[in-house]
């Protein structure tokens, strides 16, 4: 039989596994956890098994253990992850990619009735169609004002209807309906709302971003810095290219426009003197 630990223990042995954690990880999901139960944190940390760890627990233990690891270590960049540990949430440690961790958590999603007093995290929508009930049940379509038809002796709803919006709460004709209809309309999972990676904090929106969205992101801002160079004179590397191809430009009608001369002004003069006959109607144009 094996024996039941203190409370004390259990915080001895929590703060020791997540100090390890610390240790050996730099990347942490951090997950939202509402309406999430035992068994399928289970099946997650399963599909996980390998390269990440699912740790839950209190906020108030695990920023305790933070700052006592920091302290220790003098390694402040944890900290940030203090500052996150708001609601119920918990911390998926991985050294894997942190997309494809983030995919493997969105697949853990189970459908759930809608109780009464749930806040609606979708609209839910009421499809038509034939609902197996008898003219009996009629009563429930008329209390939430859906138009309904007896067909083949049975309610038959004649077109879609929004029954529940978003953010607004579960009645219970609304919840008592959709149970009888043996529609599930919300599904929870993990929601990984922060990313922690070696000290830096970003929205898991940035794990979406393609190597092509971050050369057109870089790219633009190159071309504005550029462009804000050129605009007050101020030279910088993105402008320098510019800035020499407008001097030689400059340099060059001075020496179409005067006996100064060089090699590749040479070339330019002899282009236009055999192919246009004149030189002197050119340099306004070069210089623009």
């Amino acid at each position: 039989m094996a024996i039941k630990r203190t409370k004390a223990e259990k915080k001895i042995a929590y703060d020791q596994k997540l100090c390890q954690l610390l240790e050996e990880y730099t990347k942490v999901l951090i997950a939202v956890a509402d309406n999430v139960g035992s068994k399928q944190l289970q099946e997650i940390r399963k599909g996980l098994r390998g390269d990440s760890i699912v740790l839950m627990g209190k906020n108030t233990l695990i920023r305790r253990c933070i700052k006592v690891h920091s302290e220790k270590t003098g390694n402040k960049d944890f900290l940030e992850l203090s500052n996150l540990l708001v609601g119920n949430v918990g911390l998926i440690f991985t050294k894997g990619d942190l997309k494809e961790v983030r995919e493997e958590v969105a697949k853990y999603k189970v459908g759930a009735p809608a109780r009464v007093g749930l806040v609606a995290p979708v609209d839910v929508v009421v499809p038509p169609g034939n609902t197996g009930l008898d003219p009996s049940q009629t009563s429930f379509f008329q209390v939430l004002n859906i138009p309904t038809k007896i067909n083949k002796g049975t309610v038959e709803i004649t077109i879609p209807v929004e029954l529940i919006k978003k953010g607004d709460k579960v009645g219970s004709s609304e919840s008592a309906l959709l149970a009888k209809l043996g529609i599930r309309p919300f599904s929870y999972g993990l929601v990984i709302c922060n990313v922690y990676d070696s000290g830096s904090v970003f929205s898991p929106e940035v794990l979406d971003l393609t190597e092509e969205d971050l050369m057109d992101k870089f790219a633009s801002g190159v071309s504005m810095v550029a462009s804000l160079s050129l605009a007050i004179s101020y030279p910088t590397m993105a402008a320098a290219p510019h800035m020499f191809l407008n001097a030689y430009k400059n340099v060059l009608a001075v020496a179409l426009e005067t006996d100064y001369s060089y090699d590749h002004a040479d070339k330019i003069k002899e282009y236009l003197k055999s192919h246009l006959g004149v030189i002197h109607d050119m340099p306004s144009q070069m210089a623009h």
